[in-house]
């Protein structure tokens, strides 16, 4: 028993698939994050523009 609990205490494969999935985590909080920015940016963007045609074509 103490054997198995002394090999149990020194394998570190676990450790490592546990740091990439943290890794993984915040990375893929980045992107959603960064894609929202970016969405948000477009909608003004293309918002902005569609303002300015409306107005443009009631001048006319």
């Amino acid at each position: 028993m103490k054997k198995t609990l002394e090999q149990f205490l020194r394998d570190e494969s676990g450790v490592t698939a546990i740091e990439y999935g943290l890794i993984v985590a915040v990375l893929s909080l980045v992107i959603v994050g960064g894609i929202g920015k970016v969405a948000e940016e477009l909608q003004y963007l293309w918002g902005d523009n569609n303002s300015r045609l409306q107005q443009g074509l009631q001048s006319n």
